[in-house]
C-alpha cells in the first residue's frame, strides 16, 4: 500500500504545478494531501477504493483553497506576477525524478499565464479534463458541482486560451529567434533586436519586491529593445546569456558573475516575438541553481 500511494506523487506534483502555477506551492499542496492520507485510520485508508483517486481529488481541492487565498496575496505582490519557470531536466536540474514535472504545451510559459485570468474553478475543471482527461463527472465529485456546471467552466476557460495546437516547426522557429535574439542582446545590436521584435511585443518581468526590474510591463519592440540592452549594460561582472528549455519550450538563463539572475521565456507568432516573461524573482529561480 505504501507503494503505491508513494508512487503517485510524481502525477500530483504535475497536476498542482499546472494548477498553481508554483512548484514551491505544488509541492506543499502535494505534502499536505500526503498528511491527510497518513492521518486517517488504518480501516479508514482500506475503505478507500482507489488512493490514486483520493489524493488526486484532496490535492485538487487543496489547490482550489489556494487558488482562492492566492488571489488576495497577489494583489499584493510587488510588480508582476509570472507563474514558476521550470528547467528541462535534462539540462541539468538534479532534483528527485519522483518530483519532476512532465514538460509539454500545458506548462508552456504562455498557457500558464492565460490561466492566471481564469477562477479558480475554471482553471481546475480545464487542467483536469483537457490536461489529465477526467470525466466531467468525476471533476464534479472534485469541485462540488454539477457535471454540466463543470463542463460551461471547461468551456469558458478554453476561449481563453488558444484553440488551435501551434503549427508544426514551430519550436524550432522559436528556438531560431530566442538563438538570434540571444547574439544580438550580446552585441548590444538594439537595430538586430528591434527587427526580432514584433512591434506590438510584450515584457513583463516578475522581481517580486526582491530585486530590482521594471514594476509594469514594457510594450512596443524598440521599447523593450532599449530596455534589455539598459539591463546588460547595467549590470558589474560578468553577465551570461545561457539558451536553455524554458517550460518545454526555447528561452534563455541570465547569469551574473555565474549567479542564475533571471530566466526568460517568449513567445512567438509570425515569425517575430511576441511576448517575454523574465522570471527575476530569486524564490522562483530555485530549481534554477545548484
Amino acid at each position: 500500500m505504501t507503494d503505491a500511494i508513494l508512487s503517485e506523487r510524481r502525477h500530483l506534483i504535475n497536476l498542482a504545478y499546472r494548477l498553481l502555477g508554483s512548484l514551491a506551492e505544488a509541492e506543499d499542496a502535494v505534502q499536505e494531501a500526503y498528511a491527510r492520507w497518513y492521518a486517517l485510520s488504518r480501516p479508514q485508508q482500506d475503505a478507500i477504493v482507489s488512493p490514486g483517486a483520493w489524493l488526486t481529488t484532496v490535492t485538487s481541492r487543496i489547490c482550489l483553497d489556494v487558488l482562492g487565498s492566492a488571489r488576495a496575496r497577489r494583489e499584493r505582490y510587488v510588480g508582476e506576477w509570472l507563474p514558476e519557470p521550470l528547467p528541462d531536466p535534462a539540462e541539468g536540474n538534479t532534483a528527485d525524478p519522483a518530483d519532476r514535472v512532465t514538460l509539454d504545451e500545458s506548462v508552456g510559459m504562455a498557457f500558464l499565464v492565460a490561466l492566471e485570468a481564469m477562477t479558480p474553478a475554471q482553471r481546475v475543471a480545464l487542467i483536469l479534463h483537457d490536461v489529465f482527461h477526467y470525466s466531467f463527472a468525476e471533476i464534479a465529485q472534485i469541485t462540488g458541482r454539477t457535471p454540466a456546471a463543470c463542463r460551461e467552466l471547461a468551456s469558458s476557460a478554453r476561449r481563453r486560451v488558444r484553440a488551435s495546437p501551434p503549427p508544426a516547426g514551430l519550436a524550432v522557429r522559436q528556438a531560431e529567434l530566442v538563438r538570434d535574439f540571444k547574439q544580438a542582446w550580446e552585441a548590444q545590436d538594439i537595430t538586430a533586436l528591434v527587427g526580432l521584435l514584433d512591434p506590438t511585443a510584450t515584457f513583463t518581468a516578475d522581481g517580486g519586491g526582491l530585486v530590482t526590474t521594471t514594476l509594469h510591463p514594457i510594450e512596443g519592440g524598440e521599447q523593450i529593445a532599449r530596455f534589455v540592452i539598459a539591463v546588460a549594460t547595467g549590470i558589474s561582472g560578468g553577465f551570461t546569456i545561457l539558451e536553455r528549455t524554458v517550460n518545454g519550450q526555447p528561452g534563455l538563463l541570465i547569469q551574473n558573475d555565474g549567479v542564475t539572475a533571471s530566466v526568460y521565456a517568449f513567445d512567438i507568432a509570425d515569425d517575430r516575438i511576441t511576448r517575454i516573461w523574465a522570471v527575476r524573482n530569486p524564490e522562483k529561480l530555485r530549481p534554477w541553481t545548484d
